[in-house]
């Protein structure tokens, strides 16, 4: 029943054959791309294109409520911070010297769905977005752009699995749309990870984390050429090839395949 419930629920947030946000080559508004896009682009053009031409998106997962949960828990201690103009106790830990940056378009930069920060691209008539979890200021001025993780997992939390190539990406696009909106921002910017306890010898309602800041110096020189990839992508014609690793993909041939072989036996 619970299965059947969770299916039913998920059903009404997925439309199959979207008509809205779709990329017109003739178009002369310039086309909304956020940063997810971007990384959709990454891992499977043809799924991107099917998505942004066609109105065909991925379905999507459930939603990890637990994690929203710690990312506004999250918002709101560094938000006292911020409204005092101090430095919170992590910060201090790690020995950064920034406090929470203060700014009136800060909510804005945080909405995601909605607005986010935004660079109109202009060469290609893309307006790139990204919804940001924090920005830190330095004495100089230097903003420090800051993403809150979540997980529950043995052992420390790191940066290391080849999966977590899409977190990198994530701050490298946030340090570039900044940059692109005329604020001086630092290489390194930092990751505030939340680790859930899983040892304790009892839940008593109460779920403990451990929190761990990794610095992760970005690289931006990559986004400009991909860019340019995704528009020539969205302007063509012709549906691109699947990614490689894409599982989208591989279950669409696999099912088509089967599909054919089983008319073909009856």
């Amino acid at each position: 029943m619970k299965e059947k419930a969770y299916y039913s629920v998920m059903s009404q947030y997925y439309n199959p054959h979207r008509t809205r946000n779709l990329f017109d080559p003739r178009a002369q508004e310039p086309f909304r791309i956020s940063r997810s896009r971007i990384d959709l682009f990454l891992n499977c053009p043809r799924c991107f294109y099917i998505d942004r031409r066609l109105g065909v998106d991925r379905p999507p997962g459930f939603p990890f409520s637990l994690n929203s949960a710690v990312d506004a828990l999250l918002k709101k201690e560094f938000d006292m911070h911020r409204a005092k103009g101090s430095t919170h106790p992590l910060m201090a830990q790690y020995g950064i010297d920034a406090i929470p940056l203060t700014h009136e378009r800060m909510d804005e930069w945080r909405d995601s769905l909605r607005r986010g920060i935004q660079y109109h691209h202009r060469g290609i008539n893309l307006v790139i977005t990204g919804g940001v979890d924090d920005v830190w200021v330095k004495p100089n001025g230097d903003l420090i752009i800051v993403d809150y993780k979540a997980t529950s997992k043995n052992g420390e939390v790191s940066l290391d699995a080849d999966w977590q190539i899409g977190y990198k990406r994530q701050m490298e696009i946030y340090q570039w749309l900044f940059r692109k909106n005329n604020f001086p921002v630092s290489d390194t910017g930092y990751f505030v990870y939340c680790n859930g306890n899983a040892d304790a010898k009892a839940f008593d309602a109460r779920l403990e984390f451990d929190i761990k800041l990794i610095p992760y110096t970005g690289k931006t020189d990559w986004i400009e050429s991909i860019l340019a990839k995704l528009h020539a992508c969205l302007i063509s014609t012709d549906i691109p090839p699947a990614g490689k690793e894409c599982d989208y993909c591989a279950y669409r041939a696999a099912a088509a395949d089967v599909e054919v072989r089983q008319k073909k036996l009856f």
